[in-house]
């Protein structure tokens, strides 16, 4: 857990993922569209990756990956994103992080 929690403390928005992840990969591509460029850190290739996802699964996080987090703070997964993303809400969140406008 302190390598998830030190990866996402060290950026303003990580994004753990797996590379064969289609939902990962949706969602880091909202977020490059948002205008964010996110720390991506594939879990599939840390030898740690088994434990980096059971770490996410103690954290709260609904699918181990892809696993948001915002300034240090677990967002979710893709059910969270893509529900803030419709509200409107995820945009606001991300504005400080934002590196196009």
């Amino acid at each position: 857990m302190e390598k998830v929690l030190g990866l996402a403390s060290d950026q303003g928005v990580v994004i753990f993922i797996k590379s064969t992840c289609c939902l990962c990969y949706t969602v880091k591509i909202l977020f490059q569209e948002i205008g964010v460029d996110p720390l991506i850190y594939e879990i599939d290739h840390d030898p740690e990756g088994r434990e980096m996802e059971k770490a996410l699964a103690k954290m709260g996080c609904s699918s181990p990956v892809p696993a948001v987090f915002i300034g240090g703070k677990l967002l979710g997964s893709t059910n969270e994103v893509m529900s803030l993303h419709l509200s409107g809400s995820l945009n606001q969140m991300l504005k400080p992080y934002q590196t196009q406008t």
